[in-house]
């Protein structure tokens, strides 16, 4: 019988090219969500009956426990930008990453690989970043073999980075942003499937690895990258710190009598804490390198899917050309 894998968070933007790729390889996928009829975009990754999402509810041990049951690895990818209601930052990235780690020891799992992130640090003024060394810690303590795979910001088809500011980019002249000389290593998410799969299949030596892409850049200079890539011109206004500051505690206070309703997709304070901190690969640390893998570029990707911010969409180079054909009659 063919070996499975439970991927928890696995329709998740990382998680689903984790899946996508372990099928590949033959094994059985179990992908642990939430809402399994809400994931059911994975099951042809593979062959009917390989990939299967399954109910969970990582802030319960029977329900960790039970899809997990019979597994060969598991892949935590778990982890919110914003914690609303009972998902805080600290019940998904601290309890709920001890908790898989702990019952993968109780259940003797060959392989485990935990997704956190750069800049996890247990003295963080942000939340998230605090909650993340928390989860790495919590992992280390139950798992000292585990594969902890911290990536900088994660670019994609399915992003929230690029896609976000793009679509702001096609509604409005004007593109503010905070935090625009902070840096970032942006890396590929199918990049990041391939070390994770390296974990799962017990190809990568037990560790932490800081993943970054080819490229390090400022969030100015990113923004400035998706522009010419859409074929928009927007000003790039870099909010003052005061400014900022007020604009996400608007936006937090919103979300809070809101009592969740009203999500804060667009900055919130913790996110602003988190960036007056670069985001990019630390010199000392393991990294694709040495796991046999060379990362892609942004170049090389963001316009597969950034084109539909483009004034034509996927004709505006078409359009261009015309233009241009008769400026020349």
């Amino acid at each position: 019988m063919s070996k499975l894998v439970t991927i928890y968070g696995g329709s998740g933007f990382v998680g689903r090219y984790i899946a996508r790729r372990m099928a590949k390889e033959g094994w059985r996928v179990r992908v642990a969500v939430r809402r399994p009829n809400e994931a059911m975009y994975v099951k042809p990754y593979g062959v009917p009956g390989q990939v299967e999402p399954v109910l969970c509810n990582i802030r319960d041990d029977a329900s960790v426990a039970s899809v997990m049951e019979g597994a060969d690895a598991v892949v935590n990818c778990v982890g919110v930008l914003n914690g609303i209601g009972k998902n805080t930052f600290e019940a998904v990235h601290a309890n709920g990453a001890e908790r898989i780690a702990r019952i993968s020891a109780l259940q003797d799992i060959p392989q485990i690989v935990h997704i956190s992130a750069i800049g996890a640090d247990a003295e963080s003024d942000s939340a998230y970043a605090r909650t993340k060394a928390a989860g790495e810690a919590a992992v280390l303590e139950h798992r000292a073999d585990a594969i902890i795979l911290r990536p900088s910001v994660i670019f994609g088809t399915e992003d929230a980075f690029f896609n976000r500011f793009g679509a702001m980019a096609r509604m409005a002249p004007v593109l503010p942003i905070a935090g625009g000389n902070t840096k970032f290593q942006p890396v590929f998410v199918d990049d990041v499937a391939k070390a994770a799969v390296l974990g799962a299949l017990g190809q990568a030596a037990a560790g932490t690895y800081e993943l970054g892409g080819p490229e390090v850049k400022t969030f100015r200079a990113l923004m400035e990258q998706m522009l010419e890539v859409i074929h928009r011109r927007a000003i790039i206004v870099s909010l003052p710190g005061m400014a900022a500051g007020l604009m996400a505690f608007g936006f937090d206070m919103v979300q809070k009598f809101s009592g969740g309703l009203i999500e804060n997709k667009t900055l919130t304070v913790d996110q602003l804490r988190n960036l007056k901190v670069d985001n990019v690969v630390s010199d000392a640390a393991k990294g694709f390198a040495d796991l046999g893998i060379r990362p892609v570029s942004l170049a090389s990707v963001l316009s597969d899917y950034l084109w539909k911010f483009r004034p034509s969409g996927q004709y505006d180079e078409m359009v261009g050309s015309a233009r241009n054909l008769r400026g020349d009659l």
